[in-house]
């Protein structure tokens, strides 16, 4: 069971310096618990084109319920993309494009992505995003990648916000810094970036002509520059947890309005208002060290979006997280290589119907179904 509470700030570092008092989470689970899964084997269905997966850097599904998969084509070794070689290496495999649609029975629909005219795609491919037009959003954290692309479910490209190029500082307007992930808040047609890799900040942007809104970095302040430390301790410093660590991994927007922004790095959740007004934090797996334990949300299908399901892409776990308690009630899947399992769970996306998608980095390289019981 993780460890997990609403936090203050002097609240957080006391439970992680070990106060006694900080045994446990907070709350219970609602009586009607929480949302059972079981792993579909079968899905997807085999790709076409001797097409094999790299990392699955980014999973998405759009308002007809279709898993949209971002995978990095160059994350494939040698063997893998053995068919490539001239002369080839063995009969498999080529790279599948970078953007996969699927429907939701697991069949191909449309494939495409790369470098084209008019945009700049990434330098590594990193997060993907269907908003309720159908519009599909794109982020990368390699080196130079400072901005996020928009283009329709076909593939035609529509906007670039940002410019690739040297990094900056978080100040600037002009570019993003190493983007992770994106969401469109239909309601106000406005694009919030988890920024990033780079970056120490959350930024919105007008969904329709990428004009800038506002950011803002932890605890709603202005975001800090300064590398504190290069590696996170446990347990962090209070000058770490001024800021976000980097990476920015996830931002995710609830009905309600609340903003949830995974502060990968921090082992932590932050909670805002939309203006960027700071609600409350939470903590998941604390001790985790490494590349931290909070990779990315999604919520619940449920009127009330009772649930958070949080990637742990360290330990390996989808936590299911009392969204109005902070307890945690329950875990998907354990590391491993089995069906279920997980080796780096990356990214999550969830359909109409609660069902649940995994992506997996590193060599986990897969996407995995989790259907809603």
């Amino acid at each position: 069971m993780a460890l997990l509470q609403w936090f203050s700030l002097p609240v957080a570092l006391a439970c992680l310096l070990g106060s006694a008092g900080c045994a446990g989470p907070v709350g219970s689970v609602a009586a009607n618990g929480p949302p059972a899964y079981q792993v579909d084997a079968s899905w997807p269905q085999p790709l076409p084109n001797r097409w094999i997966l790299g990392q699955v850097s980014g999973v998405a599904t759009g308002p007809d319920d279709h898993v949209w998969v971002l995978q990095r084509p160059a994350s494939l070794t040698e063997d893998e993309a053995g068919a490539t070689a001239r002369p080839p290496q063995g009969a498999c495999c080529l790279p599948a494009p970078p953007v996969l649609e699927f429907a939701p029975d697991g069949r191909l629909v449309r494939s495409w992505g790369g470098p084209g005219a008019g945009y700049d795609w990434p330098g590594n491919e990193h997060g993907v995003h269907v908003d309720a037009k159908g519009f599909v959003w794109i982020t990368g954290n390699g080196n130079n990648d400072g901005q996020i692309l928009k283009f329709t479910r076909e593939g035609r490209f529509l906007m670039q916000i940002g410019k690739t190029g040297p990094q900056t500082i978080n100040a600037d307007l002009t570019r993003l810094g190493r983007p992770a992930a994106v969401e469109v808040d239909a309601a106000a047609n406005e694009v919030y970036v988890a920024d990033g890799y780079q970056n120490r900040r959350v930024i919105v942007f007008d969904a329709d002509t990428g004009a800038y809104k506002r950011h803002w970095g932890a605890y709603g302040r202005a975001p800090v520059d300064d590398k504190v430390e290069s590696r996170r301790t446990v347990p962090p410093t209070q000058a770490q947890l001024q800021n976000f660590g980097t990476p920015v991994h996830c931002v995710r927007v609830a009905q309600d309005g609340l903003v949830y922004v995974c502060d990968r790095l921090n082992n932590r959740v932050q909670v805002f208002h939309k203006d960027g007004s700071f609600v409350r934090e939470f903590m998941v797996q604390p001790e985790t060290t490494s590349n931290g334990s909070v990779w990315d949300i999604v919520l619940s299908r449920d009127p009330g979006q009772q649930w958070l399901l949080l990637a742990d892409g360290r330990n390996n776990q989808i936590w299911t997280i009392d969204r109005a308690t902070g307890a945690v009630a329950g875990s998907i899947g354990r590391p491993g290589r089995y069906a279920g399992e997980f080796h780096w769970v990356h990214d999550l996306a969830i359909d109409s119907r609660g069902n649940l998608y995994a992506g997996e980095v590193d060599t986990g390289k897969r996407v995995q179904k989790f259907v809603r019981r």
